[in-house]
């Protein structure tokens, strides 16, 4: 399988490194230098412009790039009759371009898809929503510099739903929102800054008919930058890496 690596940041790295049953094929990134490393790294053809990126010889598109680079590039990528891999899952909490995606998806008989992310559970999400789910919660805490603000003890300063989030904290929603997309429903969100944590923390609380759970997720940051989750980056590997087997396990 070949990919088009669309965004070429410190995922981007993480995938070329341990590529394995797949091959990056081309890597676009808007800054010339950066998809020039990938490159050297995996022996991708780097472009300097998109119109011929997507025109490249590749299966499916990775985007590991920006919220604003996925709704920008997601539509001519479907177009171009390709499957895509979306990272930057907050795109989608805009409803009318998801359905925009959905729409172009189903005429041009592609897939997209979202990884799990920094998280587990969204399997058992996926189940619930066929019988109903009465609670959907999560509670994410982080470090200040996480965050970008100053603070000398617990607090929490966003309590709403992912929607909402994403206008406040535009970097930090992508788990509420790949659980809202499995759940089918929009998830309640806490974010909850302390200084006293050195990794971010997500708790999920799920209740419905099936019964409750709760999961808690503590994420070791990505080697080479802190700002991302490696169980994020992992997800990703191995949606590749089974994405063309015969036998599908789990929902």
């Amino acid at each position: 399988m070949r990919i088009g690596l669309l965004g070429c940041g410190n995922i981007g790295h993480i995938i070329a490194r341990h590529a394995g049953r797949f091959t990056i094929s081309a890597v676009f990134d808007q800054v010339y230098e950066r998809a020039c490393e990938i490159a050297a790294v995996s022996g991708a053809t780097p472009y300097r412009d998109f119109a011929t990126f997507i025109e490249s010889d590749c299966d499916i598109i990775l985007e590991a790039a920006s919220v604003s680079a996925a709704k920008k590039f997601a539509p001519e990528v479907l177009s171009h009759h390709r499957d895509m891999i979306i990272m930057s899952v907050g795109a989608l909490t805009d409803t009318q371009f998801r359905d925009e995606l959905r729409v172009i998806a189903r005429k041009k008989h592609v897939k997209i898809y979202i990884p799990s992310g920094a998280i587990f559970g969204l399997d058992n999400l996926k189940v619930g929503r066929i019988s109903t789910i009465s609670k959907l919660l999560l509670r994410t805490t982080k470090s200040p510099a996480a965050l970008g603000i100053d603070a000398t003890e617990p607090k929490l300063i966003f309590s709403g739903k992912a929607n909402e989030c994403i206008k406040a904290y535009p970097k930090n929603v992508n788990v509420s929102v790949a659980m809202s997309l499995a759940a089918g429903m929009d998830t309640d969100v806490e974010l909850v800054v302390d200084p006293a944590v050195t990794q971010n923390v997500h708790e999920l609380f799920i209740g419905g008919d099936f019964g409750e759970t709760y999961i808690r997720v503590t994420n070791v940051p990505s080697p080479d930058n802190p700002a991302t989750s490696y169980l994020a980056a992992l997800s990703v590997l191995s949606l590749l890496e089974r994405i063309e087997d015969p036998i599908i396990v789990g929902t």
